[in-house]
């Protein structure tokens, strides 16, 4: 079976290469000339992008191939301090660099919309901008001429005290999401609310692949044996022309098991690439969750280069036999 790791967004070995510089808006509406802070505004939103490219090129380089980009990419966009300005034909040449080096690289890249963008909310105002946020993301994989293979990760949501009426109210406000946004969709299971099964059952239901947080998995188990889901999660994966993505972190403590660490312990992953072995292989990659970012990502290739019948591709891809 084939692994390969990635990381999000940050990297700790390269200087002055935020892809999240931001402006606030007390600071957008302390400068007098509008359309000046809106080119700054720009300005920034291209030097992110330009940084967001530079972290690719670092990670390509190291072996890694899987990466997610920030959502904070450009500041202030959705605010209706900026609904009139065109951020999209401003940023067209630096959204376009960024996609074909993904598509020259063979990068796998990915969104991960905010806790704020929400489908299972009661507020209808909650769920048009939540729609709306779904759509520029996928606007900024379209101008980067990115097929539907670059994917948005969510989760379901609260409960609302009702769970069942919420995960209903999910599926009907998904229903009214336009089919491009569909398609790019994933869910993930999380921490406290949604277990493994009741976020498979869902995405079984709605045709969407399903992300395995298995860190998320273990503060929050259900009644379910991994055993018995792991080949219905990967088969929700098999129209996508992409191999079954998952997510690794470390709790930061035993008090605080949460929490992501620094960096990966290899016991925390090994049992699991162990057990889906076991279960006859299939290829995964492993987006490291960790907040030593791609420093953490290289360190867990590492050991896993380390373990018996692993053996290197490159710097962040492995046959596990």
């Amino acid at each position: 079976m084939k692994l390969r790791v990635g990381f999000v967004a940050m990297s700790v070995h390269l200087k002055n290469a935020s892809p999240s510089s931001t402006m606030t808006v007390t600071n957008f509406q302390k400068i007098i000339d509008r359309e000046a802070a809106l080119r700054k505004l720009t300005s920034i939103a291209a030097k992110n992008l330009q940084n967001s490219l530079r972290v690719m090129r670092h990670a390509h380089a190291q072996g890694i191939h899987v990466y997610r980009f920030t959502s904070k990419i450009v500041p202030m966009i959705g605010h209706e301090l900026t609904e009139d300005w065109d951020f999209w034909t401003k940023l067209k040449p630096e959204f376009e660099e960024v996609g074909k080096f993904v598509r020259d690289s063979g990068m796998r890249v990915s969104f991960h919309p905010d806790h704020f963008t929400l489908l299972n909310s009661k507020s209808e105002t909650v769920i048009e901008n939540s729609i709306a946020d779904l759509e520029r993301h996928v606007k900024m994989f379209n101008l980067m001429e990115l097929d539907q293979r670059a994917k948005l990760v969510m989760h379901i949501g609260g409960t609302f005290k009702d769970k069942a009426e919420s995960i209903q109210r999910f599926e009907d406000n998904y229903a009214l999401i336009p089919d491009e946004v569909k398609r790019r969709v994933t869910l993930e299971n999380d921490d406290k609310t949604y277990t493994v099964l009741e976020t498979l059952e869902l995405c079984e239901r709605q045709g969407i692949p399903m992300v395995l947080d298995i860190h998320h998995h273990r503060c929050n188990p259900g009644n379910e044996d991994l055993r018995d889901l792991l080949p219905r999660i990967f088969a929700t994966w098999d129209d996508t022309g992409l191999v079954p993505k998952i997510h690794v972190s470390s709790p930061k403590s035993e008090t605080d098991l949460r929490s992501h660490a620094d960096y990966i312990e290899l016991s925390d992953l090994l049992p699991f690439l162990d057990l889906v072995h076991e279960l006859g292989g299939s290829d995964l990659d492993i987006m490291v969750e960790a907040k030593q970012k791609d420093d953490a990502a290289m360190r867990l290739a590492k050991d896993l280069a380390k373990v018996e019948g692993m053996k290197p591709i490159d710097g962040g891809s492995f046959l596990y036999k």
